[in-house]
């Protein structure tokens, strides 16, 4: 089934949209969620928690493309329930929000929806800029949180080189936005 015949299933309010999300997308936001939160059950409570937010927010939003949604709705859950569980321990999520804060803009967070839009085109023009293999690297750090080590096996590179290759484009990153007048 296709991600339009979903996202109608639940316009009808028909209960078979959570499972057919479910079967089509429930690994993929296990996975997001167990690469922030580094725990099995938590990431299948995140998946429940997931299907039950996409039930009550289609309708109102129509997305065009669910795995995208159901993806953000995933990550920002086990944001939520890792900022809940680890406010002073330190795992993997941390080392990646430490290594990002170097680089975004200062007062981010300021609640201006327009700036926050400006922020994510500019982020995503960098990104796109990106050789596809640097991209999707940076991507499986920062996005999926994904540890250097993982990255390092699935790429066949070397734990330093993918150390290396995340500083360099974090340095470009951080000289993108203040090219484009960020506060860095």
């Amino acid at each position: 089934m296709d991600d339009i015949q979903i996202v109608d299933l639940y316009w009808e309010r028909s209960e078979s949209a959570i499972s057919e999300t479910e079967k089509k997308y429930g690994r993929y936001c296990h996975y997001i969620a167990y690469q922030i939160l580094e725990n099995d059950e938590d990431a299948k409570e995140i998946v429940n928690d997931t299907l039950l937010k996409t039930w009550k927010t289609i309708p109102p939003n129509r997305p065009e493309k669910l795995k995208p949604y159901v993806g953000m709705i995933s990550r920002q859950l086990a944001f939520n329930r890792y900022e809940e569980q680890h406010a002073k321990k330190r795992g993997q999520m941390a080392l990646v929000l430490e290594e990002l804060a170097e680089c975004l803009p200062i007062g981010s967070e300021n609640g201006d929806p327009l700036s926050g839009i400006a922020l994510r085109d500019s982020l995503n023009t960098f990104l796109r800029g990106l050789p596809q293999k640097t991209r999707n690297i940076f991507i499986r750090r920062y996005w999926y949180a994904s540890s250097i080590a993982e990255i390092a096996n699935e790429y066949s590179m070397k734990e330093s080189t993918v150390g290396m290759l995340l500083l360099r484009t974090r340095n470009k990153l951080k000289t993108h936005l203040h090219k484009e007048d960020f506060n860095v």
